[in-house]
């Protein structure tokens, strides 16, 4: 791997850390002051809310500017989100500004993979990149689970920070400063040499070409399953940092600070998945892992069976196992078609748009159930069907696709073992 890639991954662990360690402070501080459940679950589509509003916008912009410099400012962006939370504002609104600086910073860091390394890397690259955010996961929600708990939080509010008079204040001020390391690495990520792509002057103009590009993307026989898949399992994924937490509050009776090693446990599953799926599954062999995705359902399901810890850390790991194996090989080619038809920011950007799509609508769901008086354990039974069956439907798709453009396909494949030119 090229030098400049260890210096995104450590941008990208920084950066993550703080994101998920935010998320549990953010909780707790929602915890704290009474809000009803509801509030709670809508923290996870909050942040998602960007993605998709910006969607059009966010990719065309990281392809104009050096993505390094994309990855600064969108840092910066989530600074502002923390300290807007430590200051009054409404953790849910807070939260959603971290997610704008979080929806901005995606195609830059994902993009400037495309650009760095060749087509034969980029399973392995993304296993990296993967494997990594995964560890910042676990970290970060041990991490925020730590800081909010009574002993690190005593140690914090003994500092006597002027206006931190909470465990869940004095977390954010510290996730506040990770914030800004990650974006003083930002400033060493290497310019690519790759030509930039100018901005519009009438940046309206961009929207009728994103969802060009959402539809040509779509319409590609193995973009549009490499798409639905990466987005069904981002759309899980987003939202089973809240459901696991729901659930140990449910089953087993924990509080933030242990549910919270829970999230860091699937978290765990996740990164060894990632990892084996990087050194296993070719980029030409990645929709052999598409039948997981309905047994990853099911065990969503089966959380609501799980009720002992020795039970319940074993099948936290499968489960994110699962998700890891699917999704490194998924997004892999998702990237190789994307960057292929369009170019790396702006099919980054599509692949966002519809990934937040989904965590904005299975996050309603789980919210939804719950505020209409669902338990948390209906709402995950619920969530985990609805999976396996949208898995089910895109394996369904696929084998259509099979049997009805198997020319084409075919030819795709041979792209992807790069034994052809890009169409």
């Amino acid at each position: 791997m090229k030098r400049g890639f260890y210096t995104i991954m450590a941008a990208q662990f920084f950066s993550s850390l703080a994101d998920n360690a935010l998320f549990v402070a953010a909780v707790e501080l929602l915890r704290a002051s009474g809000t009803q459940e509801w509030q709670r679950a809508a923290l996870v589509p909050m942040f998602a809310l960007f993605y998709v509003v910006l969607a059009p916008w966010v990719g065309a912009f990281a392809d104009a500017r050096p993505k390094g410099q994309v990855m600064l400012a969108s840092n910066t962006i989530k600074i502002a989100g923390c300290l807007i939370m430590l200051f009054g504002g409404h953790p849910l609104l807070a939260y959603a500004v971290v997610g704008l600086g979080a929806a901005a910073y995606s195609p830059a860091k994902y993009g400037i993979l495309t650009e760095l390394l060749p087509p034969s890397q980029l399973v392995k690259a993304n296993g990296w990149i993967e494997g990594l955010t995964i560890t910042s996961i676990i970290l970060g929600v041990l991490l925020g689970g730590q800081l909010v708990g009574p002993r690190m939080s005593t140690y914090l509010l003994a500092m006597n920070l002027p206006g931190i008079d909470t465990a869940p204040q004095a977390a954010i001020a510290m996730l506040t400063l990770v914030y800004v390391i990650a974006a003083a690495i930002n400033v060493r990520i290497p310019h690519t040499g790759v030509e930039m792509r100018p901005l519009p002057a009438n940046k309206m103009t961009l929207l009728p070409d994103f969802w060009r590009c959402n539809a040509r993307l779509w319409r590609d026989k193995l973009g549009q399953i490499s798409l639905a898949t990466t987005t069904l399992f981002w759309g899980v994924s987003g939202n089973m940092r809240y459901i696991v937490l729901a659930w140990a509050y449910a089953a087993l009776g924990y509080a933030t600070t242990k549910a919270a090693a829970l999230v860091g446990v699937v978290a765990v599953g996740t990164a060894v998945g990632a990892v084996m799926a990087s050194s296993r599954v070719r980029l030409d062999r990645a929709t052999t892992v598409m039948p997981l995705g309905v047994l990853m359902g099911a065990l969503v399901v089966g959380m609501v069976y799980v009720d002992r810890l020795w039970i319940a850390i074993p099948f936290l790991v499968v489960m994110g196992g699962l998700g890891g194996y699917i999704v490194v090989p998924m997004n892999a080619l998702l990237q190789h078609r994307g960057h292929n038809l369009m170019g790396a920011g702006r099919s980054i950007a599509v692949q966002n748009f519809n990934e937040q799509a989904c965590i904005l609508a299975l996050g309603f769901l789980y919210s939804a159930s719950t505020g209409l008086g669902l338990s948390a354990f209906g709402a995950i039974a619920l969530f985990g069907s609805v999976v396996m069956l949208s898995m089910a439907a895109i394996q369904y798709w696929y084998r259509h696709n099979l049997r009805h453009h198997t020319a084409e396909i075919k030819q795709l494949m041979r792209v992807a073992r790069g034994k052809n030119a890009p169409p």
